[in-house]
């Protein structure tokens, strides 16, 4: 197979060479600083030998071999662990033992040698050696560049002056385009499919570094103080009493969701350095561990409001405030795990369900409000508890039956518009994929494309051009 080194100025490119080969074909991708979650245990990695990692033996002889975390700031928090060179030894080990049972695949590496010392990088170079043999390797780097371009096949060199163009192997005036196409030979990495990626999932999630603690301690404390200070309340005081609970509710799983938008960028990452086999297994079990939380501290929600109040205590009363929660929150959950967007607007969007129920919900404030605008209170399931609740609060419109129903399927519209908008997302991705494949496929056909796959690859460029319909 061939190793390919991709070299340039700083600023010319290169990383953003490789992101669009990366973009075009699916490939085992290590980026230059490559984020995995930080309160993995090395030693909880499915199907992965840490004493082949040239400085395990530090962390044997002092027994933290099965302690010892990957290290690293999630959503602003460090944890100690590995260190960074350490994370890039530990991501190349992964991919060389993932990938020593598969032939052909394209493996894509960001400035491997990055954060590494001089006495690593023959353990580096071993690796590529060994991977060089079943896999084609593309590779950028700005370190050791004499040693790699003695291990190349082919040197594509990348200019900040005309980004239109490259030169491979010596050859100017390259198409770019062309280049990154002729770039994207491998076949797909297949997974094997066992229960492994389930108990890893469980035992990361679910360590103490994981945040489900955090949530259980907070939980505690926080409802103690509601059941101390809120104690003996009485009737009347309802409203007032289910506000309280809900800002507590949310303070309490707050933090724990601030961190999905991190979260899920960690995990694509991990899964393009086949640490796991699933992104969609993993982002449903997240989403189903999130709302399991949420659940429960409804739960705990329901039963102190309970012990400070009698008139709350009813079967209806505990699936309201439930059903509640869950158009307030599930936002946060839905969109930090389900879209692409960074922090700062996941958290905007996430607000939207508590400030919409603030303005419309006429909760706030019975009976005011724009005629017209206040039809849209029928929508919001807080409007339906304030009409459940024993003292007549002045709402306008409340049902004569039905009101916990009614409550039930108004907490549901946010997940469902959200289900709605991912869908209308990805098959408009679909479409626009399926005309970029078409317009790629047309461009793979052409003679100007085998040629330069045949100079890059040779003769084991023949089987690609064959799959395409190359007429070459």
């Amino acid at each position: 197979m061939t190793l390919t080194v991709v070299v340039g100025a700083s600023g010319s490119g290169k990383t953003t060479f490789l992101n669009h080969v990366h973009e075009s074909h699916k490939c085992t991708y290590i980026r230059q600083y490559h984020n995995l979650r930080p309160y993995i245990a090395v030693s909880a990695i499915p199907n992965f030998d840490p004493t082949k990692l040239p400085y395990w033996d530090i962390y044997v002889n002092e027994k933290k071999e099965k302690s010892i975390i990957v290290g690293g700031t999630i959503a602003g928090q460090y944890m100690a662990g590995l260190s960074g060179g350490q994370r890039k030894l530990l991501l190349f080990e992964l991919i060389s033992q993932r990938t020593a049972s598969q032939d052909n695949l394209l493996i894509v590496l960001d400035e491997p040698f990055a954060g590494v010392t001089d006495d690593f990088v023959p353990f580096i170079v071993n690796r590529l050696y060994e991977m060089r043999k079943k896999h084609n390797i593309l590779l950028v780097t700005n370190d050791h560049v004499a040693t790699l371009k003695k291990m190349a096949d082919n040197i594509v060199t990348v200019s900040a002056i005309d980004r239109t163009k490259v030169k491979i192997n010596g050859k100017a005036g390259v198409d770019r385009q062309l280049a990154l196409l002729a770039m994207s030979i491998g076949d797909d990495y297949k997974h094997t499919a066992n229960n492994s990626d389930l108990q890893f999932f469980l035992s990361v999630e679910l360590s103490k570094n994981g945040g489900i603690l955090n949530v259980v301690v907070f939980a505690i404390f926080v409802f103690s103080l509601f059941l101390l200070t809120f104690w003996n309340s009485q009737p009347g005081s309802e409203a007032l009493l289910l506000v309280a609970g809900g800002i507590i509710t949310f303070l309490t799983l707050n933090p724990y969701f601030l961190q999905l938008t991190d979260w899920r960028i960690f995990m694509i990452e991990e899964a393009e350095a086949l640490l796991h086999s699933s992104r969609s297994m993993n982002k449903l079990l997240k989403a189903c561990l999130a709302l399991f939380l949420l659940v429960a501290v409804s739960c705990i929600e329901f039963a102190c409001l309970a012990a400070v109040i009698g008139t709350l205590t009813t079967v209806e009363f505990f699936f309201a405030i439930m059903f509640e929660n869950v158009s307030l929150l599930s936002a946060m959950i839905l969109v930090g795990i389900y879209t692409d967007l960074p922090q700062q607007p996941v958290q905007i969007l996430a607000s939207m369900p508590t400030l919409f129920m603030i303005f419309f919900s006429t909760t706030f404030s019975p009976g005011a409000g724009v005629n017209g605008l206040k039809e849209l209170r029928y929508l919001f399931s807080r409007f339906y508890l304030w009409c459940m609740l024993p003292e007549d609060m002045g709402m306008e419109g409340c049902p004569e039956s039905n009101t916990l129903l009614y409550l039930m399927l108004a907490s549901l519209l946010v997940p469902f518009f959200l289900v709605l908008y991912k869908a209308g997302i990805q098959l408009n991705k679909m479409l626009h994929n399926e005309k970029k494949k078409s317009s790629r496929l047309e461009s793979m056909k052409t003679l100007q494309f085998a040629e330069l796959q045949l100079g890059l690859f040779g003769e084991k460029a023949l089987k690609n051009l064959k799959q395409i319909g190359s007429s070459v």
